[in-house]
Order: C-alpha cells, then sequence, then structure tokens
C-alpha cells in the first residue's frame, strides 16, 4: 500500500457536486481517501477566460502501482464526461496525481512528482493543509517552503 496525493478540480456545471462524486467514484475504485483538504475557489491557470474553479486535495491509500492509479483517475473523469477541449482549458473534473509515495517517475505517460506544482498557488494551499511537512522528492523541500517561495514571487 503507498500513499499518494491527488489534485481535484472543477469549473464547469455544479462544481462541488462534480468533486464529491469524482470522490465517491474514486472510493468505488478502491482508493482509500485518507485525507481531504478544504475545497478554494481559484482564479484560472494558464488560460484565463473561463469560470473560476473549484481546487482541492487529497491524501489517498492505493494498493496498485502508479500507473494503475492514474488509469483509475482517468477512468473516474472519463466517466463523468470529461472532455479536453483545449490545454488547461474548462473541465467538469480535473484529477492530477501529484505524488506517488517519495517516487520520480517519469514516463511519456506518467511524470511524478507533477512536474509543475510547485507554480500553483491552488495545489500547494491545499496540500499545505494536510500535509504541509511533506518534502517533494526532487525539490528537497516541503510543502509550506514551496508555496512560502511561491507567494514571495
Amino acid at each position: 500500500m503507498s500513499v499518494a496525493y491527488i489534485a481535484l478540480g472543477s469549473n464547469l456545471g455544479e462544481r462541488k457536486e462534480n468533486i464529491e462524486r469524482a470522490l465517491n467514484l474514486l472510493k468505488a475504485a478502491q482508493v482509500k481517501i485518507l485525507a481531504k483538504s478544504s475545497l478554494y475557489e481559484t482564479k484560472p491557470y494558464g488560460v484565463t477566460d473561463q469560470p473560476e474553479f473549484l481546487n482541492g486535495v487529497i491524501k489517498v491509500r492505493w494498493a496498485g502501482n502508479p500507473q494503475g492509479l492514474l488509469a483509475a483517475l482517468l477512468s473516474v473523469e472519463n466517466t463523468m464526461g470529461r472532455k479536453r477541449l483545449r490545454h488547461w482549458g474548462e473541465r467538469n473534473i480535473d484529477l492530477d496525481l501529484l505524488f506517488f509515495a517519495d517516487r520520480i517517475i517519469a514516463t511519456p505517460a506518467l511524470t511524478v512528482p507533477h512536474p509543475d506544482l510547485q507554480n500553483r498557488v491552488f495545489v500547494l494551499e491545499p496540500l499545505c493543509e494536510i500535509a504541509g511537512d511533506f518534502i517533494h522528492p526532487v525539490l528537497g523541500k516541503t510543502m509550506k517552503t514551496l508555496l512560502k517561495e511561491l507567494r514571495a514571487r
């Protein structure tokens, strides 16, 4: 069993209900949720001509490998009818694998830790709420430190 962290986001439809449905589908897929951050209303990142997001992070336990967890996340997105119309565009649900234990993975299908999380307040803020002392396995800094550095920029 491995601990992983997953970012959740939604900016279309009933955002809170979308996130709750995703959490229920993850549980049904044998993803054990250990902790859940608050949900934060945030401005869009990258592509700004879209509705605001609700974002959060969960800490989970997973019995399989990282690729299996990614497949479970993509399955939930597909079940919920996620459409990928444009990069960083609007979506009813977005599930991103941030960390899988302290593993470093770089394949065409999966990069862990998430390569841009240190530049995203909407990820670091909820992550700090549930795992502020977790150390980024590549950068060697806690989530609290990364958030403090990002806010100072």
